[in-house]
């Protein structure tokens, strides 16, 4: 089956994981990715894990591999101009440029928007940045730690009584990856209507206060922001999340709590709290709140996850629950493996290899991985001969020059 962006050809000159993973997903969607690496050394985020230690002798690069599959890689000294003008001719070819370069360094190698427009007007030109495009911190530098620091996020972890709590997994990052791929494809579907090209922008700060939507709109319009909470002071307890007597949890979610509240006591075998006056309504559960998640937790303590999943099933009330996984659960969840959320994909290298699959599902034209990371500078001969044209003897001149 065709993928949707089928044709679409993508220059990625990306370092870490902000930019890289939007054109990796660009990748999943058909897209021809072509990843432009400094010569020699190429993109750091090749060294990351082994310099943590965090990958097994045998095992793939796996913060590589995660965002930069469905790539192809060439290598150019962008300090030489001759490798300058290899991005000129593969912009002719393009359709979207990404980077996320420190504000300047395109503009100062002379490849930042301006220049390349001139040379393909019709080009989506996306930059993956810290802070914005505008505004007295726009050229400082960022990293997910940042994004995660500058967006609040880290204060709306946890408990009221915590400090301030950093997110495992480089969520700033994903997210602004994320959001610059939603640009990226609202500027190709603008070009297709429109006849135009244009620069975007996405911002560790923008993607992340977007995915605090809910809770900056409440202090907008509501002056205060969502508050964090207490577990065990929980407003409404059928909110919340309980251990099982086997220390595996379960989070309810029952936002209008007063409709499963009495067939919710027998099910945990409390029927006697569906008559209690400090729980007959949610305004009478949230002022004994602490009273109330106490006799939960009691409750749920006294049987494994796995008893508690079948009660809950069985008993009237259609109760809105399900298990709360770690990270290292979800390979195994059954939702997990139905939908494809993590595929497994033959690594020329490893062999078997798990990989995050494809989050979205076009039943038509569905994405796929079709490759693995590339090796550094795997495909520079045959992209400057199958795209921009080159012949050996062009391609042997810009060798011994060491520009590729």
């Amino acid at each position: 089956m065709p993928m949707p962006l089928e044709g679409i050809r993508v220059l990625d000159w990306t370092i870490w994981q902000q930019g890289p993973v939007c054109s990796a997903m660009l990748g999943d969607l058909g897209a021809d990715v072509i990843k432009i690496e400094q010569s020699g050394s190429g993109d750091p985020g090749r060294y990351l894990a082994a310099v943590g230690g965090s990958t097994a002798e045998g095992r793939p690069n796996w913060y590589f591999e995660a965002n930069n599959r469905n790539k192809k890689s060439i290598t150019l000294d962008l300090k030489k101009p001759e490798a300058v003008q290899v991005v000129f001719d593969l912009i002719r070819e393009s359709d979207v440029f990404v980077q996320n370069f420190r504000f300047g360094v395109a503009d100062r190698l002379g490849i930042g928007y301006d220049a390349l427009k001139e040379i393909n007007p019709k080009l989506i030109y996306a930059s993956a940045t810290g802070y914005g495009p505008e505004g007295p911190d726009r050229a400082d530098p960022s990293f997910d730690h940042l994004g995660l620091a500058r967006s609040g996020i880290m204060n709306a972890a946890g408990e009221p009584d915590m400090p301030p709590l950093g997110i495992a997994g480089g969520i700033a990052d994903q997210m602004g990856a994320v959001m610059m791929a939603y640009g990226v494809l609202a500027a190709l579907m603008a070009r297709e209507r429109h006849g135009i090209g244009q620069a975007v922008d996405a911002s560790h700060l923008g993607s992340m206060m977007w995915l605090q939507g809910l809770s900056l709109g409440m202090l907008c319009m509501a002056g205060v922001p969502f508050p964090r909470s207490f577990r065990k002071q929980a407003f409404n307890p059928l909110w919340n999340h309980y251990a099982c007597g086997d220390g595996e949890w379960l989070a309810l979610a029952m936002l209008q709590p007063d409709r499963y509240w009495a067939d919710f006591a027998k099910a945990i075998d409390r029927p006697e709290l569906a008559t209690d006056e400090r729980f007959a309504d949610i305004s009478a559960r949230s002022q004994h709140a602490t009273e109330c998640v106490a006799i939960i937790d009691e409750a749920f303590a006294s049987a494994p996850r796995d008893e508690w999943i079948r009660r809950l099933r069985e008993a009237p009330g259609d109760f809105i629950f399900t298990v709360l996984n770690s990270v290292a659960d979800l390979p195994n969840d059954p939702q997990v493996k139905a939908n494809d959320y993590i595929v497994e994909v033959d690594h020329p290298q490893h062999g078997p290899t798990q990989m995050l699959g494809i989050p979205v599902r076009l039943r038509e034209t569905p994405g796929s991985i079709r490759s693995v990371a590339p090796e550094l500078g795997q495909h520079t001969e045959e992209v400057l001969m199958d795209v921009a044209g080159y012949d050996w003897d062009r391609i042997s001149a810009l060798r011994e020059k060491g520009v590729l």
